[in-house]
């Protein structure tokens, strides 16, 4: 098959991570399928990484579902106001808060900042992330291991120290890891061994929350269409993205975000310290 036939998206770059959903072409799409159904009614709920591709599209869905929302996001303003249009169009109130998650006084400050406005924490849905292609590994300075790890799993844990004094029983932390934590990347070598990571944190902290009520489980998402891709790849991946899964195309946020809501609601009551794996039919999860 040629390259041409193998194209998914239209050629497009962003020359800064962690990108814009605004200059993408086409569109993530965000947008839930369905009506609501109350399944997160006088619910609170903070999305790391929650102003565009699956931050935005869980964000939007939870609102549908009756959620109030506080999303964190690094330096993308103008998507993070665009989400908080989307939230407050469902009928629920939004909290913006710009901050870097490898900071800790970021985190614990964010959680203070959703107590105060909205009175509790129910739900946290750990999502920021970043990923630096390289060939080679000597390529990969010691500045980009630390800055992947501090974003990817230092940042989760923590978003779950600041949070636990607030949550309950009846809570929820859901932590976004990856395909490539199961089936790996030659070239995102500390990306995947972040992700691999947040496997480990996501299982060994659900055993320790367990007698609390708490449930903490994670979403695998293989390629899906997000700022991200087309801020981290080069064109010709880019117009490939997706191409490789057994369903030939990647995956859109709207069809990812069901996870989330899946293991936020009393759906998975009996659910701790599993992945979900919203992937085109990657057979490598495990």
């Amino acid at each position: 098959m040629s390259s041409e036939q193998q194209q998914t998206m239209p050629p497009q770059v962003q020359d800064k991570q962690p990108g814009h959903e605004t200059e993408m072409n086409p569109r993530p799409d965000y947008e839930p399928r369905y009506p609501g159904s109350g399944r997160l009614n006088g619910k609170v709920a903070l999305i790391t990484g929650g102003d565009s591709g699956i931050g935005r599209a869980t964000a939007v869905l939870f609102a549908r579902e009756g959620a109030d929302l506080a999303i964190l996001y690094l330096n993308e303003g103008e998507d993070a106001q665009e989400t908080k249009r989307l939230i407050e169009r469902e009928g629920r109130s939004c909290l913006t808060i710009a901050g870097d998650v490898g900071d800790p006084n970021v985190c614990r400050s964010a959680v203070d900042q959703v107590v105060q406005r909205f009175g509790k924490l129910d739900v946290l849905v750990n999502n920021a992330a970043e990923q630096h292609p390289k060939k080679d590994i000597a390529e990969i300075t010691p500045d980009q291991i630390d800055r992947t790890f501090r974003t990817n799993i230092f940042g989760y844990f923590y978003m779950v120290q600041a949070a636990m004094p607030h949550l309950k029983k009846g809570s929820a932390i859901i932590n976004t890891t990856s395909v490539t934590a199961y089936r790996g990347s030659s070239d995102l070598l500390d990306y995947s061994a972040t992700k691999g990571a947040i496997v480990a944190f996501t299982r060994s902290l659900a055993q320790k929350l367990a007698s609390e009520g708490i449930r903490v489980n994670g979403v695998a998402p293989g390629p899906i269409w997000t700022p991200l891709i087309p801020s981290t790849f080069p064109v010709e991946k880019v117009k490939q993205f997706g191409a490789n899964t057994p369903m030939k195309r990647p995956g859109q946020p709207n069809e990812v975000a069901p996870s989330y809501l899946f293991l936020a609601c009393e759906d998975s009551s009996y659910i701790t310290g599993t992945v979900l794996h919203p992937n085109g039919g990657d057979p490598t999860e495990a």
